[in-house]
């Protein structure tokens, strides 16, 4: 998304990212971006969050609108639901091992019995 913003800025498209992944987004230099200090894959607030969501579009908006200079982020008010979610985050530990190996075997057969 971020080399797609720098294309259309460069055709006079104005354009903002709404993101999680702080240092990727601010390496490749997107004129206008809002900071999500949230688990990657939910720039916009949790599911369901509708206040939530709809406040980080807003923010988006004025960022779009109003941002001072280039190169401008801006961080989200913000925070997840949990404050343990950094911990946990795609955690693999003997508590769920078994689990998510379960998970991926089930996986595995199905992308199999699509492949047929």
């Amino acid at each position: 998304m971020s080399l797609t913003a720098r294309a259309l800025e460069a055709e006079g498209i104005a354009t903002v990212i709404v993101g999680s992944a702080r240092d990727i987004v601010e390496e490749c230099g997107v004129p206008r971006f809002v900071f999500s200090d949230v688990p990657l894959g939910n720039p916009f607030g949790a599911p369901g969050d509708v206040e939530m969501q709809r406040t980080t579009l807003d923010l988006a908006l004025d960022v779009l609108e109003r941002a001072p200079w280039p190169r401008t982020t801006v961080k989200s008010d913000y925070e997840w639901h949990t404050d343990d979610w950094r911990t946990n985050y795609m955690l693999v530990d003997d508590t769920n091992r078994a689990e998510l190996a379960a998970l991926g075997d089930q996986r595995r057969t199905r992308q199999a019995a699509a492949k047929k």
